[in-house]
């Protein structure tokens, strides 16, 4: 079995960037957390996040669903590679856990790990949004994420303590085995006829609670478009 690894602890406080006043929409005003430090030592985890973390949107960030966000750092390779861009750097999708050993594939909704001194459990896949193409000034960004299927994932937090970088995670339960994040993904985005599968992952009791809206929505037919959530301001 692989074990998730804990390289690097991150976190950042809400910053406006750009000016209103340009003309390439990824220029402009914007605001976001998205850009993390790395914290050294113990840090306090609450059912909400890390101590001194923010985010911007409440609306659709943060929230004891999404107290931590985790990304792989392999996938920094494949960014640098693709994109042709240096500045893809662990960090650059906005995570707080700098993770290495997991992936999307190896990673499972409600896998329950000890971490330091607090107990987290994964909760759901990210659903990129269109502030890493702001980042990185790749105006599809969002959609290549999810398409690949490297979105990182989120945990919620079970029970409150302190954590820190370079340690292992330590799991106590796999209840759902047959939903790693990658099969979650692959229902939302790619299989996304197969009503039975979109079923089946909403009836998951681990699953976040959007996640099963947005899933319930489908089988009623009334899926809504993602046009804001991939491009949000970066398109005219």
């Amino acid at each position: 079995m692989n074990t998730p690894f804990i390289k690097e602890l991150r976190t950042g406080k809400v910053k406006q960037m750009g000016d209103k006043r340009a003309e390439d929409p990824l220029d402009r005003e914007w605001e976001s957390a998205i850009f993390k430090e790395e914290r050294t030592g113990k840090v306090w985890l609450t059912k909400t996040g890390l101590e001194q973390d923010e985010v911007a949107d409440t609306k659709v960030h943060g929230g004891p669903e999404k107290a931590l966000f985790a990304y792989p750092i392999q996938h920094y390779a494949y960014w640098q590679q693709r994109l042709q861009k240096n500045s893809m750097v662990a960090g650059g999708m906005g995570e707080n856990l700098v993770i290495d050993g997991v992936d999307e594939f190896m990673t499972f909704i409600g896998d329950i790990y000890r971490f330091g001194g607090a107990i987290i459990e994964v909760s759901q896949p990210r659903r990129p949004c269109w502030k890493p193409a702001r980042r990185h000034r790749v105006l599809d960004l969002a959609l290549q994420i999810q398409d690949t299927g490297r979105t990182g994932w989120y945990y919620r937090v079970l029970e409150e303590g302190y954590v820190e970088a370079n340690v292992t995670l330590e799991l106590i339960e796999r209840p759902h085995p047959e939903w790693s994040i990658a099969a979650a993904n692959e229902v939302m985005y790619v299989d996304k006829d197969n009503l039975r599968r979109a079923y089946e992952l909403a009836s998951c009791t681990a699953l976040a609670p959007n996640w099963k809206r947005s899933l319930e929505r489908r089988l009623r037919g009334r899926e809504s478009s993602i046009e804001r959530r991939v491009y949000g301001p970066n398109k005219d």
